[in-house]
């Protein structure tokens, strides 16, 4: 049977960053395999995620940690595909989306290097991120991680490595619009608001160095990491992966429309329309400093 156009246009458009973000091929290979309408994929994704998380929970009760830390990894990254844009179902959403963030906490003690769920005050709500530092390093610098519309936490691992194994910390978390604050938070232009929140959380911190502050951002990300550059002083260096210059322009197909009225708390698809654009190039060219002072980061290799 052929897929129908919605599963054949995720395919198209994240095939390939599923796999770079942890999915093992073979797991892959056999979700797209039974997935032909779209209302099966989180039921299917799901299904191979539990696999990876009864190995793991098992691997725990048997005190065999790296394995446990391994597949109950891989089991909140794909329990994170199954829900990432699947907002048709928000019940079907929200359970894999729960089975993700636990999944991940649970494998944190037991990967290389271990990591720490942290919770950062936020304008009266709670952020929540994974911090992991470097082993062997004293109070390292530090990388902030921006997420995207789809993207959370759960699926940072192998992100996270590059930092890692540079001697620099990683501090992945979800922002306003996204991961475990998409349901309380809608999705905010003013990003550097949720930026200068972990640099406070940070500076709380005596095992990282609130001097060495870095950003860094993939797709949605790839705009809030810049525009939070411009405006919180403590951020030292920037990365930016992919980011909209003009969001507005890039509404237009369904799945971006219908993901994106949903992480912004929009009510229908006219007001959507009316908050996409302002996210990129007008708002940033009204609000963005017109020049930024550089800032010397030291380098890690």
């Amino acid at each position: 049977m052929a897929k129908d156009s919605r599963v054949e246009g995720v395919l198209e458009r994240w095939g390939p960053r599923f796999i770079a973000n942890g999915v093992p091929l073979t797991d892959f290979h056999e979700a797209i395999r039974k997935i032909d309408k779209w209302d099966d994929w989180c039921r299917v994704w799901a299904a191979r995620a539990k696999l990876h998380e009864a190995m793991g929970r098992d691997a725990l009760d048997k005190h065999h940690d790296i394995s446990a830390g391994e597949h109950l990894q891989t089991a909140g990254v794909l329990y994170h595909f199954a829900k990432f844009v699947f907002v048709e179902d928000m019940a079907q959403l929200n359970a894999a989306h729960a089975k993700a963030v636990d999944c991940r906490t649970l494998a944190l003690p037991h990967i290389d290097p271990p990591g720490e769920r942290v919770a950062i005050p936020y304008e009266g709500h709670t952020l929540y991120g994974v911090l992991r530092r470097p082993t062997g390093v004293q109070r390292p610098p530090v990388v902030v991680m921006c997420m995207g519309m789809d993207s959370a936490k759960e699926e940072m691992a192998t992100n996270e490595y590059h930092f890692l194994r540079r001697d620099i910390a990683t501090l992945a978390f979800d922002g306003p619009g996204q991961g475990e604050a998409e349901y309380d938070l809608p999705i905010r232009p003013d990003y550097e608001k949720a930026v200068s929140a972990v640099c406070d959380f940070i500076e709380t911190r005596t095992d990282l160095d609130a001097a060495r502050i870095a950003v860094w951002g993939v797709s949605f990300g790839g705009y809030y990491a810049p525009r939070a550059a411009a405006f919180e002083k403590r951020l030292k260096a920037c990365i930016a992966i992919s980011g909209p210059f003009d969001f507005g322009r890039l509404v237009g197909t369904s799945v971006t429309n219908e993901v994106f009225k949903v992480r912004a708390h929009a009510q229908g698809p006219e007001q959507a329309l009316d908050v996409a654009p302002v996210l990129g190039r007008r708002f940033g060219h009204q609000d963005v400093p017109a020049s930024l002072e550089p800032h010397a980061f030291d380098r890690h290799r």
